[in-house]
């Protein structure tokens, strides 16, 4: 008995042992190859999916070369050497669409899996959770589809030497960034196309990740919610513990639209991995980050303080969805997307074309109005996005609410104010000319494309 004691203790002393023996380099690693298999998943089902649902074809080739070539470290050692399968359904008239996609990296592991949901686009599934039931999507409305047919023969009368400047950013030998790749370019006057301009792999209806020109499109949400008389800018942005002394229930909507909540983040731009490519939800991994400082007196570039700033206003989702308000825009070609709980990722996973975007532009230059009369944003929204009234960030550019600013660039009118994304993406409006400029790109991680040398010989081409 003694005997038996004794043994039982020692491999109970021993346990700890056995269980701490993956080292963290190994832990870290497996954690990457898990995250890249996850990003691979997502980018191959969105791709795909979103292209088709616009009328346009990707192939999963294309997306290897594009959106998964000159991807961040350590991923970009990773996803290239991941198996996948993209499985299809049965839809309608002998037609398949993107079911999931689904990316193997390890061996004991269930895959890594995104699931086209809807009209909601692709999201990725909890690191070895179960697949989420097939949802048949809705078929496309004859307006749709006869909007595109209309929008399809604009941009054939360019501006010729706004047509250099659009080329010239197109080119393998760009002036406006080594190794930068741009896919289109799109230029507005009063509402008119002046040069539009694609790379052969793109097109009009191809869709691409807005990354975080999605915060753009937040803080233009948010403007209809405060419109509809959801909410109010001043309100709480409902962080914390309610009132039971959480200073962080005094993070005002304000505070997290601008950048300036104050709260903790473990990486300079708040990297979200565990939330983009990891499966995790906001609700999980956005809302509970703790205070550091006195909410709106620093400026802190950070995914949560958008996706805090969504959450605030997300009740009045259920009966006013971001795809009626693209609707209401003629915006047939953009989806938001979502993690697996429904929560919309709106610091980065919008999907969207250069047309699009620019009836985002269109709809500030016009202070909100809608071409049929229709107001959709408050008056002066456009003021109140493109005013820096909080801290700054350093830098060239300055900051409102949700929106970069273009106050300190020489060359360019103080009122320009833009829509800034990874890896290249681009809405500059300038109101002052009625001029909205859409870059889009997938630029290789450590190649910046210069938009502010691109804004300036865009706008004096337009003006000579």
């Amino acid at each position: 008995m003694i005997r038996t004691a004794l043994a039982a203790t020692a491999l109970l002393a021993a346990t700890p042992a056995l269980a701490q023996s993956t080292t963290q380099e190994q832990i870290d690693a497996r954690y990457d190859r898990a995250l890249a298999a996850g990003y691979k998943a997502l980018f191959l089902c969105s791709a795909v999916f979103n292209a088709e649902r616009n009328g346009a074809t990707r192939t999963p080739e294309s997306v290897e070369k594009w959106e998964l070539g000159g991807i961040q470290s350590p991923f970009d050692g990773i996803v290239g050497e991941l198996r996948y399968s993209i499985d299809r359904k049965p839809l309608f008239d002998g037609q398949e669409l993107v079911h999931s996609v689904r990316v193997w990296w390890d061996e004991e592991m269930a895959p890594r899996t995104a699931m086209h949901n809807n009209e909601k686009g692709c999201f990725l599934t909890a690191m070895g959770g179960p697949q989420i039931p097939f949802i048949a999507p809705q078929v496309p409305s004859s307006a749709a589809l006869e909007d595109s047919r209309v929008e399809a023969r604009l941009g054939s009368d360019a501006h010729e030497n706004l047509s250099d400047v659009a080329a010239s950013a197109l080119s393998e030998e760009s002036p406006y960034g080594d190794g930068t790749r741009t896919t289109a370019v799109l230029v507005q006057r009063d509402g008119a196309v002046l040069a539009e301009m694609y790379h052969p792999d793109f097109g009009w209806n191809v869709p691409q990740r807005t990354w975080s020109v999605a915060k753009s499109i937040a803080a233009t949400l948010l403007g209809a919610a405060v419109h509809r008389g959801e909410v109010d800018v001043n309100d709480s942005a409902r962080l914390g513990f309610g009132k039971l002394g959480d200073p962080r229930h005094t993070i005002s909507i304000d505070d997290a639209i601008r950048m300036a909540s104050g709260r903790y983040s473990d990486t300079p731009g708040n990297r979200t991995d565990a939330l983009y490519f990891g499966g995790a939800t906001v609700t999980e991994v956005a809302l509970d980050w703790p205070l550091v400082n006195t909410p709106g007196t620093v400026f802190r570039y950070a995914n949560n303080d958008t996706l805090a700033a969504v959450q605030a206003i997300s009740e009045g989702f259920e009966e006013s969805p971001p795809s009626d308000f693209f609707a209401k825009l003629g915006m047939h070609h953009t989806v938001a997307e979502t993690d697996w709980k429904g929560n919309y990722i709106l610091s980065s996973q919008v999907w969207s074309t250069a047309r699009d975007l620019a009836r985002i532009g269109n709809l500030y230059l016009n202070d909100g109005i809608l071409p049929n009369g229709e107001r959709i944003l408050p008056t002066d929204w456009a003021e109140y996005v493109s005013t820096p009234s909080g801290p700054q960030p350093d830098g060239p550019f300055g900051y409102g609410a949700g929106f970069w600013l273009f106050n300190k660039s020489e060359g360019i009118p103080s009122d320009t104010f833009a829509a800034m994304g990874n890896r290249g993406q681009f809405i500059i409006i300038v109101p002052s000319l009625n001029v909205v400029i859409v870059r889009r790109g997938e630029d290789p991680a450590g190649s910046r494309f210069d938009i502010a040398s691109f804004t300036r010989d865009v706008i004096e081409s337009i003006e000579k």
